[in-house]
């Protein structure tokens, strides 16, 4: 449990725990993550023979990793201090648990909210939100993605490799074990108003922002890739229509200041899919994210030779290209253009160096950053 100024509930917790193991002959222990409580909740718990541990850095996430740290089970359940949570009634985790699972999560929105026991904002808004883009970027099929109370085994925790120290614990915790192709399942477990008279320690806009640049900086592919693909996509088509042709429609003609738009497109594009490339080995290497099996595929289907090929043939059509807009205008001894035709020629040579150039440098980061391999 962790714990940061918990005296009114403390007590209550510790018991319901130890009435559960006695209730269910299990041997276990009942660790208190200390993050810096200034009143009673120490002299509690340790009159009520918990253990206690502190955690040296403040932080939900750091509290939590020093008390799953200091954990001696076999499994182990964590859940907040506040007494909303059930702590005599954990034997539906349990028995997940030695069915093999190694991550259980609780549902609160199976088992029951209690009235005021969950603002409106986060009940309606956020928890759902945040629940179902973790479910869309890593097909993950839990429906509560942040309920306090879940248990996992500490050999998967060993696996998930967690580093947040925040709030955002709590999702780091459910996406690493998938990434990690660990086993998930959830229990529908019951959230009652808490025993506090104080403010709860959670932040409704700042802690949800943390959950959500979480998850959007552990999925690259949603967060560049796939944007990139359709911005490069819709650029490409329509640059290359553009280059042959105005298109017409409805009385409109588009032509070559949309064309200088969709090249502009298909740069950020290509911009978007290069971060991509670069944000998910500097993950990787740096143990951010787990390798998967098509990652060491990837430096073969990528690196510096090919990128620096791909880089020098674009610039070389770039420059073909400008000269041969250059000789158009001297065919008219450097005066007027028609515009038309010559920024057909232009803005496609222009797209294709900054296209090269781009391809060179990706090539030499992407190097740099997987020297490791």
């Amino acid at each position: 449990m962790p714990c940061l100024n918990e005296a009114e509930t403390l007590a209550i917790c510790i018991k319901k725990a130890q009435s559960f193991f006695k209730a269910n002959e299990i041997n276990g222990e009942i660790v208190i993550a200390d993050n810096g409580s200034t009143d009673s909740s120490i002299a509690i718990a340790e009159n009520l023979n918990a253990k206690v541990v502190h955690a040296a850095q403040k932080g939900y996430g750091s509290a939590l990793k020093t008390g799953i740290e200091a954990a001696s089970g076999t499994y182990i359940i964590m859940g907040d201090a506040d007494d909303s949570y059930d702590f005599s009634n954990l034997m539906p985790y349990l028995n997940k648990l030695r069915d093999g699972f190694d991550l259980v999560m609780g549902n609160r929105f199976k088992g029951g909210i209690e009235k005021d026991a969950m603002p409106f904002l986060h009940k309606y808004l956020g928890n759902p939100v945040l629940s179902f883009i973790g479910k869309l970027f890593f097909k993950i099929k839990i429906n509560d993605f942040h309920c306090g109370l879940r248990g996992f085994s500490k050999a998967a925790y060993q696996k998930m490799n967690l580093k947040t120290s925040g709030m955002e614990f709590a999702s780091e915790m459910v996406v690493k074990s998938r990434l990690n192709n660990l086993s998930i399942t959830e229990v529908p477990t019951t959230l009652k108003k808490d025993g506090r008279s104080r403010k709860p320690h959670l932040k409704t806009w700042s802690d949800g922002w943390r959950h959500l640049r979480f998850l959007m900086l552990y999925a690259p592919n949603w967060l560049f890739l796939y944007p990139g693909i359709l911005l490069a996509l819709i650029g490409l088509i329509l640059s290359i229509l553009l280059i042959i042709n105005p298109i017409e429609f409805s009385g409109i003609t588009l032509d070559v200041h949309t064309l200088s738009y969709t090249s502009a497109f298909l740069l950020v594009g290509f911009q978007f899919i290069i971060f991509y490339g670069l944000t998910k080995i500097f993950a990787v290497e740096n143990e951010l994210l787990p390798k998967s099996k098509r990652y060491n595929k990837l430096f073969k289907i990528i690196n510096l030779e090919k990128g620096l090929i791909i880089g020098f043939c674009l610039l070389l059509i770039g420059l073909f290209l400008s000269f041969k807009g250059l000789s158009v205008w001297s065919d008219t001894n450097y005066g007027s253009l028609d515009t038309s035709t010559t920024l057909r020629i232009i803005i496609p040579a222009i797209t294709l160096l900054q296209l090269g150039i781009q391809t060179i440098l990706f090539s030499l980061f992407f190097s740099v950053l997987g020297l490791k391999k």
